[in-house]
């Protein structure tokens, strides 16, 4: 292991500071949000250049949050491929065209599957899906989607160059978090629907601001909580707020043009509200602890291999039978990136020192033994990055009480309860130490050994948490801002870069980090 003397020093500082590190009983979440009221002038701008400031935005949210049929656009199982999914009140054939011309002429039709969906109000709404495919490199197409009958106006979509490409990584927009909090207009607290109106038009506006900086991306990643209502009762009310939460994180202009990859967070994993709005690309429907809200799924993009990981499932078996399987189907892609929503590598006080390291000492040789580059996570919202890290070859606790818990989403609770017993909370660190740092340079990286773990901040702003007391040693770099951010994240045939941004000011707020690999 590298650099041994200097982590061996911060190591013997974080177990002087483990009282604070391992205390879960208290909660990171502030009142730190972004509240839209507060700049009522401020607009979000659409690619074709319409605007909508806060106002219009919120005479417009009645109409906004009950367009259940609007469409999800997702990567497909590679470059050449595109997977719709969309409601519809029709249990009719769903049909997409493609074509090259916005007139629609000599589009091609692409027909899917449909099945119920849900039941809002007393309207049965089907899921739609459907894969379109043949797209070329570097060149405009225009799609169709045909809802209850009524092709929808026409859409553009830009490819990119497989070889030469970028993507927004963005952190839990969670519509909806901000429930509870008092906006500047003095509306009182908000309640579900204020909540998921206000981060709503803060997804619209992060969205916008970063392709107006950024033209150059071709696709969003989403390490997951979409929405912030886990609707677990299955009552009718909490479906609908949960289902105006999807309408909201779907209406972002943005999305008409650009795809999705969004991972299953622990707010989406317990409803099949996620499974029915997004058509991913190869699920793993293998998985045998799956949540309701679907599977695992993977894709390529030109030499990239995305493996999107379910972590709601503490079963990690079911992760290495994934990325075997991903592996398997495209062994000689050059670099392999995992998305999952739970940071077992993070910094954030809610997170990174307790459900988020559940499964740290199952995943960590699974991603080495199959050489992962990189792992996107979310679920903390904070920023933070790693060093190169890698397995300690130790053999560790699975903790598989906690990770039964924490399947049926009640691990917080019975974590906290066994933390006050000393014993318990001493050996549950020393278990989650499973790492070294492989790799402690920082910018550039040449065939780096380990892999590089980030974690996102939110991208709307609805909810931030407190950085934890005591860095990490493993953490490179981290920051809370109380501001939304993103990422964008330039990949070539041997080079991976990634820069996090201000949502508000498009100033980095961290350096790049770089990885090549010749």
């Amino acid at each position: 292991m590298k650099h041994r003397s200097l982590q061996w020093k911060k190591a013997l500082i974080l177990s002087m500071a483990a009282a604070s590190l391992f205390t879960v009983g208290a909660y990171g979440a502030t009142s730190h949000w972004a509240d839209a009221s507060l700049t009522p002038a401020a607009v979000t701008r659409t690619a074709a250049g319409d605007s909508t400031d806060w106002n219009t935005w919120k005479q417009s949210w009645e109409q906004i949050k009950n367009n259940h049929e609007q469409v999800s656009m997702a990567p497909g199982a590679d470059f050449s491929k595109l997977n719709f999914g969309w409601y519809s009140k029709e249990e009719t054939t769903p049909e997409v065209r493609v074509s090259t011309r916005k007139d629609m002429k000599n589009a091609r039709v692409f027909k899917g599957t449909v099945k119920e969906g849900t039941v809002l109000e007393g309207v049965t709404y089907y899921t739609n899906r459907v894969t379109a495919e043949g797209f070329q490199p570097e060149k405009t197409y225009w799609y169709q989607v045909k809802v209850d009958g009524v092709w929808q106006e026409a859409q553009s979509y830009r490819t990119g160059n497989p070889h030469e490409y970028s993507f927004m990584y963005v952190g839990d927009p969670q519509i909806g978090a901000s429930i509870g909090q008092t906006p500047a207009e003095g509306t009182g607290k908000m309640d579900g629907e204020l909540a998921a109106r206000n981060d709503a038009y803060n997804w619209n506006k992060t969205l916008n601001e970063a392709l107006s900086r950024h033209p150059e991306i071709n696709f969003l990643v989403s390490p997951g909580d979409q929405i912030n209502e886990p609707a677990a009762d299955g009552s009718p009310e909490k479906i609908a707020l949960q289902e105006h939460q999807y309408a909201g994180y779907l209406s972002a202009a943005a999305l008409k043009n650009l795809p999705e990859a969004t991972a299953i967070g622990n707010h989406d994993s317990m409803t099949p509200g996620y499974g029915n709005h997004f058509n991913v690309p190869n699920p793993f429907t293998e998985e045998t602890s799956p949540t309701k809200a679907g599977h695992g799924y993977f894709y390529t993009y030109g030499n990239a291999l995305f493996i999107v990981i379910n972590a709601n499932n503490y079963n990690a078996a079911d992760h290495k039978a994934l990325i075997e399987k991903a592996i398997k189907a495209h062994p000689d892609t050059k670099w392999r990136i995992v998305v999952m929503h739970q940071d077992i590598y993070g910094s954030g006080l809610d997170h990174s020192d307790s459900d988020g390291i559940i499964l740290r000492n199952q995943l960590t040789p699974i991603y080495d033994a199959n050489h992962i580059d990189v792992v996107l996570q979310g679920h903390d919202h904070t920023y933070a990055r790693t060093y190169q890290l890698s397995g300690d070859g130790a053999q560790h606790a699975s903790f598989d009480e906690m990770k039964a818990a924490g399947q049926s989403g009640q691990h917080h609770n019975l974590l906290d309860a066994k933390m006050k017993e000393s014993s318990f909370k001493d050996y549950y660190e020393s278990q989650n130490r499973c790492y070294t740092i492989a790799d402690m340079k920082q910018g550039t990286l040449v065939n780096p050994k380990g892999v590089f773990y980030m974690t996102s901040n939110s991208a709307t702003g609805s909810k931030f948490y407190n950085l934890i007391a005591q860095q990490q040693d493993y953490i490179a770099a981290r920051s809370q801002t109380w501001r939304p951010t993103y990422s964008v994240v330039n990949m070539t045939d041997t080079s991976f870069r990634i820069t996090t941004y201000d949502a508000e000011t498009g100033s980095p707020i961290d350096e790049s980090y770089t990885i090549i690999k010749k």
